[in-house]
């Protein structure tokens, strides 16, 4: 039998790998701030300028964000959701959204008292806004103000009630539909599809 590799390599394998060419493996572990920053990165995209949005986050927590490229919205007045949810209690609905949504990212405008649930921005919205008052799709050629992802409680003028996960993570159209849907039924005010 013959002993096979380099000099090199048998040495190396007698002694272990290279503490000098390591490479780092992920622990599967991703902190909050991290998710954050990939979340604010990622939403950067709708930016008509980075920078300028940056340091409207940074000195006002809410940036101005264009709709129809990387992203939608979907503008619901809170009464819809509270309907839903069967609470106006914000961290109940908080929670209730949790569960509501398979992921997704919606933040609420405390003042407006509206929420906004972010969809991808080539979404077909079904429900017509004069069925639906109040709701309205937001897609090209509007912009949003949206909250720094830091902020996640209720306070000051807009929070994320649903933060963004990763990157590009929506909220389903079918599921923001069945939401208003459901909530109009709630309230006896009716609307058709």
């Amino acid at each position: 039998m013959t002993q096979a590799g380099t000099t090199q390599e048998r040495s190396a394998a007698a002694t272990g790998p290279d503490p000098s060419s390591a490479v780092l493996e992920a622990t599967g572990t991703t902190t909050l701030p991290e998710r954050q920053l990939a979340a604010t990165t990622w939403l950067l995209g709708a930016a008509d300028d980075r920078d300028i949005a940056r340091h409207q986050w940074d000195e006002q927590g809410i940036a101005l964000l264009c709709c129809g490229g990387i992203l939608s919205a979907v503008r619901i007045p809170a009464r819809i959701v509270w309907a839903t949810a069967t609470t106006d209690e914000l961290g109940k609905v908080d929670a209730f959204l949790a569960r509501w949504f398979d992921g997704g990212a919606v933040f609420m405008d405390l003042h407006a008292q509206l929420y906004y649930a972010l969809v991808p921005g080539t979404a077909e919205w079904r429900l017509k806004e004069r069925d639906f008052p109040g709701v309205s799709y937001l897609g090209r050629d509007n912009f949003l103000g949206v909250p720094a992802s830091r902020l996640t409680t209720p306070k000051g003028r807009g929070y994320w009630c649903l933060p963004m996960q990763s990157p590009g993570d929506l909220c389903y159209l079918d599921e923001v539909e069945s939401l208003v849907i459901t909530g109009r039924a709630a309230l006896g005010e009716g609307g058709g599809r």
